[in-house]
């Protein structure tokens, strides 16, 4: 427990920015059956328009080096200011291609702030010799799911968007706004005198990119279209699918806080390789479910799966490389992975257009699934390669 409260502590202001990116996409998540409708897009068009939020996030997460490098301590309060004004974007669609403009400047004002505390985190991961990450992404879950279960209340009270949106992004404003840091600010190192800026930085970028995006990609399906699924698939009653996502984001939270005592004990690794499992169980759970019950049991299970996947291979990426190489590193591999956040629910949609949304939790468990070869590739990668400290100490040697 000192642990938990220590690493708390010391993350305190990436944990608030994770939370406001929690209670961003919670929100969000859970009015999207209305958001749908207010358009009348069909899943594959809606499917589409989500994609314009991962072309926001490539584009933010490709300056998110240089951003945070100019404008330091700074970077994560001004990204949270524009991540709240883009909560209330969907507020002005009034078709599909106005909803992807919406989702465009959505992707590229919450990537900002969403990139930039994991590259704090890592910063301090290696400062503080310390594994955070996995307790402030169960920050992140955890305003996630209070922000979907207010939701998902709000609807069946019959709030409609224009009434509960402002309020997440009043949350998500003063979230942002709290982030800011003092004395504990710190920037990465210089890179080592003789060291290029990328040396063997895709080596172990790709693995890393990969389950990113893999992960990526059945949580944001899962978010995006399991409240559609419970209420249209298993016959649930309106506003009553907001649980599924809000389960989610519960069961991720729960995860991680348990992934962060766990990762101290059997490595990042093996702790992605056994959550893959758990989470393919629940995806064929999820896709044979007879009642919303079961529906909702299914997701809560994705949900433990998915959960240690993002921060366990964060970190293990802040080993791989040098300390100066963080940032680049990581933004290189969010760039890639980060897309599958926004590749997920549009593949669903295409999916449950042509064979509705069984078969498309039927590829999430496929999915997840092969994020078991790239672990095992993964694990060999790390038990080869030297520290970051003595790859560091050999430069200058040299």
């Amino acid at each position: 427990m000192h642990h938990l409260f220590r690493a708390a502590r010391l993350s305190r202001a990436p944990s608030l920015a994770l939370m406001a990116v929690g209670v961003f996409w919670g929100a969000f998540a859970a009015y999207i059956p209305d958001i749908k409708a207010r358009i009348g897009a069909a899943d594959g068009a809606f499917g589409m328009a989500l994609m314009m939020a991962a072309a926001g996030s490539i584009v933010s997460m490709q300056l998110a080096p240089r951003v945070l490098a100019r404008f330091g301590r700074a970077t994560m309060p001004a990204a949270g200011a524009l991540a709240a004004l883009a909560a209330l974007s969907p507020l002005a669609a009034g078709d599909t291609p106005g909803l992807g403009a919406a989702l465009f400047f959505m992707g590229a004002s919450i990537a900002m702030i969403d990139i930039t505390a994991n590259i704090r985190l890592s910063v301090e991961e290696e400062v503080q010799g310390l594994h955070l990450m996995n307790l402030c992404h169960a920050a992140f879950s955890f305003a996630f799911a209070l922000a979907a279960f207010a939701a998902a209340q709000a609807r069946q009270a019959g709030w409609p968007p224009e009434a509960f949106l402002p309020l997440s992004a009043l949350a998500i404003l003063a979230l942002g706004l709290c982030t800011h840091e003092g004395a504990g600010w710190r920037t990465a190192p210089p890179s080592p005198e003789g060291a290029g800026r990328s040396e063997g930085l895709l080596r172990a970028v790709l693995p890393v990119a990969i389950i990113l995006f893999l992960a990526f990609i059945c949580e944001n399906a899962t978010d995006s279209w399991s409240a559609l699924h419970i209420e249209r698939t298993l016959g649930a009653g309106a506003g009553f699918g907001g649980y599924g996502p809000a389960m989610l984001g519960l069961t991720m939270g729960i995860g991680r806080l348990g992934g962060q005592v766990a990762a101290q004990r059997l490595g990042e690794a093996a702790l992605i390789f056994g959550s893959a499992l758990v989470g393919v169980f629940g995806a064929i759970v999820t896709a044979i479910a007879w009642a919303p019950g079961i529906g909702i049991l299914g997701v809560a299970l994705i949900g433990v799966g998915v959960a240690v996947m993002v921060p366990s291979a964060n970190t293990i990426l802040g080993r791989l490389v040098r300390p100066d190489q963080r940032g680049l590193a990581l933004s290189r591999a969010w760039i890639f992975g980060f897309a599958g956040f926004f590749i997920g629910p549009s593949l669903m949609g295409q999916v449950s257009a042509a064979f509705g949304l069984r078969w498309s939790f039927g590829c999430v468990a496929v999915l997840l699934a092969a994020i078991l070869p790239v672990v095992l590739q993964l694990r060999r990668l790390e038990s080869r390669r030297p520290s970051a400290v003595g790859i560091q100490e050999a430069v200058r040697q040299q």
